[in-house]
C-alpha cells in the first residue's frame, strides 16, 4: 500500500457530514459535483485550495451525523489522500473504507499537526510524519485486508476483483 503526502487542512471536533457535503447537494451522486462543494459550509477556501494528495486533520468525532456515504466520496473526489483524526464516527469510518478513502486515528497527531503543515502517512506502518516540524506519530496501521480494499478503490472494486 502506498503512502499519503500533502498539506494539511485542519478542523476541530464534531465535523459532521452536513458540513462535509451539505444536504442541498445530495441530489447528485457524481463525485466531481460533490467534490465541488466539499467542506464549503465550514471552509469556503477548501475547494479552491485543495490539491491532489492533501490531507485533512481533525479532532474528535470526525464524520458524525447522518450515515451518507456522499461525505467520504466528496472528500476523496476533492483529491484528499487521507484523513487523520483523534476519533471518527463509526459509520463514517466504515463508509470511508468502503469507498477507498484512507483514514487514520491518531490523537497525538491530530492535536499537534497544524493547518498548512506538510505531512506524510505511511499506511503500512501507521507512521505519520509532520515534515514541517519534524515530529513523528504512531497511528494505527491498516490491517492487510483493509489495505487491499483501499488499494482497489473501495469494497465494491475489491469484491469485483475477486
Amino acid at each position: 500500500m502506498k503512502a499519503a503526502c500533502g498539506h494539511v487542512f485542519k478542523y476541530g471536533d464534531n465535523v459532521d457530514t452536513d458540513v462535509i457535503i451539505p444536504a442541498r447537494y445530495l441530489n447528485s451522486s457524481d463525485p466531481k459535483e460533490l467534490a465541488a462543494h466539499c467542506m464549503e459550509d465550514i471552509d469556503q477556501e477548501f475547494v479552491t485550495s485543495v490539491e491532489t494528495g492533501d490531507i485533512i486533520v481533525a479532532n474528535k468525532n470526525f464524520g458524525c451525523g447522518s450515515s451518507r456515504e456522499h461525505a467520504p466520496i466528496a472528500i476523496k473526489a476533492a483529491g484528499v489522500s487521507c484523513v487523520i483524526a483523534e476519533t471518527f464516527a463509526r459509520i463514517f469510518y466504515r463508509n470511508a473504507i468502503n469507498i477507498g478513502l484512507p483514514i487514520v486515528e491518531c490523537p497525538a497527531a491530530a492535536k499537534a499537526i497544524r493547518k498548512g503543515d506538510e505531512v506524510t502517512v505511511d499506511f503500512d506502518s501507521g507512521v505519520i510524519t509532520d515534515k514541517t516540524t519534524g515530529e513523528t506519530f504512531k497511528g494505527q496501521a491498516f490491517p492487510p485486508f483493509m489495505q487491499k480494499i483501499i488499494d482497489c478503490g473501495g469494497l465494491i472494486h475489491y469484491i469485483n476483483e475477486k
